[in-house]
């Protein structure tokens, strides 16, 4: 898949049976509000998958991580048919989490267990299904 045919990026950190989620704004004029969400969004100009989800991370967390820190993989994407989208799992530590900064976008952030994302009924279902995918 080539990067030119992405839409956006997103991000499974976990800290050992956790994961980094935030809670969407609550607004109408927004997919999925008031959804537990994870990091990460469009792609902006000609950023690639993981530059775009790093960027994301960055501004939505104030965290910085390393490419190679994480592994990725496609999904057809929910939000623009015909394109793809990417989700990236890697590992953050203590100290990482301790060091969030939480951005202007979301009502705020947990790092919530994996197993009650997955059966959370305001969890982004699509999500569900990837992350599933990527434990596999």
């Amino acid at each position: 898949m080539t990067a030119a045919a992405f839409n956006g990026a997103k991000l499974l950190l976990t800290h050992g049976d956790r994961l980094l989620t935030c809670l969407r704004d609550d607004r109408p004029d927004i997919p999925f509000p008031a959804h537990w969400d994870l990091p990460g969004g469009g792609r902006e100009g000609q950023e690639t998958p993981v530059q775009c989800a790093l960027r994301e991370l960055d501004e939505e967390f104030g965290l910085h991580l390393s490419p190679q820190a994480l592994t990725g993989r496609a999904f057809p994407s929910h939000s623009a048919p015909g394109l793809m989208s990417w989700l990236f799992a890697g590992q953050i530590n203590a100290a990482q989490i301790a060091a969030i900064r939480f951005g202007d976008e979301g009502q705020g952030w947990c790092m919530m267990p994996v197993a009650d994302y997955l059966t959370h009924p305001r969890a982004i279902p699509h999500f569900c299904r990837w992350i599933t995918a990527m434990r596999r």
